[in-house]
């Protein structure tokens, strides 16, 4: 199994291998152009994102600067608006429906740690590396994402949802709801 097999599929993995690094510097051109071209150039920056993303449908508009690890693990539905300062770790998949709003400085996490410190550091060689696994998020068609609100691996978030500013979302969300608080729990029914 490949170290990017072993990431997609929840084993532990290691971030620092050929393949892997190799997606996450072509990100980091991608986000590089993307985040520094100029607004108006519509069409430059579809191709970009088309290009970084797993699957970008049609309407989808992202805001710069926008951040993610790899991009090839990220998929978005249609007319969906993703604003400023937005960061997708998306060490496994990230899929967001249609007509979503995804408020600024929103973080969506992926990546997990063991919490003991002696079980996520491994030393070798005077140097360190860290265990990591993985989990993926899904957030359904309709759904509003607060601003700053961040997303725990393995979430989802159902359709016509409303996550209310500054939330952080550790666990599933039902459809037609509103949400939010620290943790975020469901406040009412839509």
């Amino acid at each position: 199994m490949t170290e990017k097999e072993k990431m997609l599929s929840g084993a532990f993995y290691d971030s620092r291998d050929p393949e892997l690094l190799a997606m996450y510097h072509k990100a980091r051109k991608l986000l590089k152009a993307y985040n520094y071209l100029d607004s108006e150039n519509l069409a430059e920056r579809g191709r970009i994102l088309s290009d970084l993303f797993e699957y970008k449908a049609d309407g989808v508009w992202i805001e710069t600067p926008f951040f993610c690890d790899y991009g090839a693990n990220i998929s978005i539905g249609e007319n969906t608006f993703v604003n400023t300062n937005c960061m997708f770790l998306d060490n496994n998949k990230i899929t967001i429906g249609k007509n979503g709003l995804i408020a600024p400085y929103v973080q969506v996490y992926t990546a997990i740690h063991p919490l003991k410190a002696a079980d996520r550091i491994i030393t070798e060689d005077k140097s360190s590396r860290y265990l990591t696994s993985t989990k993926p998020v899904s957030i359904g068609d309709n759904a509003w994402i607060g601003g700053n609100s961040v997303i725990f691996p393995g979430v989802t978030i159902g359709n016509n949802v409303t996550i209310g500013a500054g939330s952080v979302v550790t666990k599933d969300i039902p459809d037609n709801v509103l949400a939010f608080g620290n943790p975020c729990v469901v406040q009412k029914e839509l």
